[in-house]
């Protein structure tokens, strides 16, 4: 996506590499990082602030839940998942 997450997605492989365990190197997709960057938004504006890193972690945990689940599932899927849910949660507040 750019170089920040080039490099922060070697630090988590080199990071995983020193605990003993092989990791591929995490890649953001730009329609995944858009849709994680609305949640975070909406989180942050529909409960508290520091709340909006926590939803984006349970983001990526629930994507890959889905992916494990459905093997082959592409990016556009994931943001498309994304998207559902940070639509639910603008509902629940009016205005937003």
């Amino acid at each position: 996506m750019n170089p920040f997450f080039d490099a922060l997605g070697q630090n988590w492989v080199d990071a995983a590499q020193r605990r003993g365990a092989a990791i591929t190197k995490p890649a953001l997709d730009s329609r995944v990082a858009l849709e994680l960057l609305e949640l975070a938004r909406v989180a942050a504006h529909t409960q508290e602030r520091r709340f909006a890193p926590l939803t984006c972690y349970l983001a990526g945990v629930a994507a890959e839940r889905l992916r494990a689940a459905e093997p082959g599932i592409d990016e556009a899927t994931l943001a498309e998942f994304i998207l559902e849910v940070r639509q639910r949660l603008e509902r629940e507040v009016p205005g937003l």
